[in-house]
């Protein structure tokens, strides 16, 4: 085993905090859940597909040995759903320290073929989506006057701008000014708000939707990566869990890049998609939409 895959915490570090993890059920949010659980949190995840939340419980209750975490089916879109679900974790474990806004959707297409409906599902989630549980949760914080702290999951892109994934670009640059923006208003009540910017870390979903088989074959993007290898999920949550944690307690406002170098290598995250043939976007297509 790398040293970068070792768990940088290994005690109680996060005890006393519940955390609410959206999209916890699979990917980068669910393996953020697990190490929360193993330093102490209580973890409250969120998702919209019911199966997908029961079965992440079910797993990271095993795979931890903890049972101090619940699951919710939540739209992040629908702000009423996203009350529900805070005060259902506040009835079971309290009260809420921390959220993530990991939830997001995304896929690679050229602008002009997406419909009108295409781009508000992805703005909807990850930027409608974010601010609604940070609105909602820092409602309920400044009124209880708790101090509590927001991590939001945006992309390196957010600053760049990128070809290919205009709606998930538009949206992450806005979570991006949403992190900076509460980081400087919230501050006096004690919240903290800052956000992480991955780099390639393969998933099961989201990786394979961004880079299928024949695409990959035609761009590696291991050759973006300057250190030409990807991220492992346990250095994100590392990262995660510290900026979570008291020991950050000085960090507001910040947003921090883990991904090798890959954004200062190469300017525009999908730009190079430039060099797929026109035809081949009807098979991509096809596949995203899950057709044979």
């Amino acid at each position: 085993m790398e040293k970068y895959q070792e768990k940088m915490f290994k005690n109680n570090e996060l005890q006393g905090k519940t955390i609410l993890v959206t999209g916890g059920g699979t990917g980068l949010g669910k393996s953020m859940a697990h190490y929360y659980l193993e330093l102490g949190a209580n973890v409250i995840i969120a998702s919209r597909k019911k199966e997908v939340i029961d079965e992440a419980v079910a797993e990271l209750k095993k795979s931890t040995g903890k049972s101090n975490i619940v699951g919710y089916e939540c739209d992040v879109r629908d702000y009423l759903n996203v009350e529900k679900v805070i005060e259902q974790g506040i009835e079971t474990f309290g009260e809420i320290n921390g959220l993530v806004n990991n939830a997001a959707g995304n896929f690679v297409s050229p602008t002009e073929r997406l419909s009108n409906k295409a781009f508000d599902v992805i703005t909807d989630i990850v930027l409608k989506g974010s601010y609604n549980c940070s609105l909602a949760l820092g409602k309920y914080w400044i009124e209880k006057k708790i101090k509590g702290t927001v991590l939001n999951i945006v992309t390196t892109y957010s600053w760049t701008g990128s070809g290919y994934v205009v709606p998930s670009a538009c949206a992450k640059a806005g979570v991006l000014a949403l992190t900076r923006s509460l980081a400087s208003e919230w501050a006096k009540y004690g919240i903290r708000t800052n956000a992480i910017a991955p780099g390639p870390f393969p998933t099961q979903g989201a990786f394979s939707r961004l880079f299928p088989e024949n695409l990959a074959k035609l761009i590696d993007p291991l050759k973006r990566i300057p250190l030409k290898r990807f991220g492992d999920h346990q250095e994100l949550t590392n990262l995660a869990a510290y900026l979570m944690s008291d020991f950050s307690a000085y960090i507001n406002g910040e947003v921090i890049t883990i991904d090798a170098g890959e954004w200062i290598y190469n300017a525009g995250e999908f730009n190079s998609f430039d060099n797929i043939p026109s035809a081949m976007w009807d098979e991509v297509e096809k596949h995203v939409r899950g057709k044979k």
